[in-house]
């Protein structure tokens, strides 16, 4: 029985020639598409650069780049803008290199009640549940109550 060993081809340098420097987000897949990590960058050139240098990587950092085919970048208008979809990205399709934020209880939202009689308009960080309305996320707490003190 023969045993294949895929090789990833990723040519890191050529890549990096087209990131821009600009904020925005970044997925990293692996040979079979799968998501290996979605991460946010104030300058996605800058950041990306840092993950294939030849020295200072954590040992999660070289397990993660030895498994990269492919990178799909999107660019943002601002950093708060590329922390706000990472979140949701993150949420959404629960890569298995990004421990922290899977759960919905990163971010806090602003949440509309369904109750007929009395809908309430409300301060919320947690998972969500049927029956409401979220509106965020938010950056943070602070422009949560912000926008909620405005409503």
């Amino acid at each position: 029985m023969k045993s294949i060993q895929l090789i990833n081809k990723f040519d890191a340098k050529l890549f990096l020639t087209t990131v821009p420097h600009d904020p925005g987000i970044y997925q990293m897949f692996d040979l079979s598409g799968q998501i290996l990590y979605v991460g946010k960058a104030r300058d996605l050139h800058r950041r990306l650069t840092s993950y294939f240098r030849k020295t200072g990587l954590s040992t999660k950092s070289i397990s993660l780049v030895g498994q990269i085919n492919s990178i799909e970048i999107i660019v943002t208008n601002t950093e708060t803008e590329a922390l706000l979809l990472e979140s949701n990205f993150i949420k959404k399709l629960q890569p298995r290199y990004n421990i922290l934020l899977r759960d919905d209880k990163g971010y806090p939202y602003l949440v509309l009640s369904d109750h007929k009689d009395y809908p309430r308009l409300d301060y919320y960080r947690g998972a969500k549940k049927e029956n409401y309305r979220y509106f965020g996320p938010y950056p943070s707490a602070i422009a949560a109550r912000e926008a909620l003190n405005l409503l």
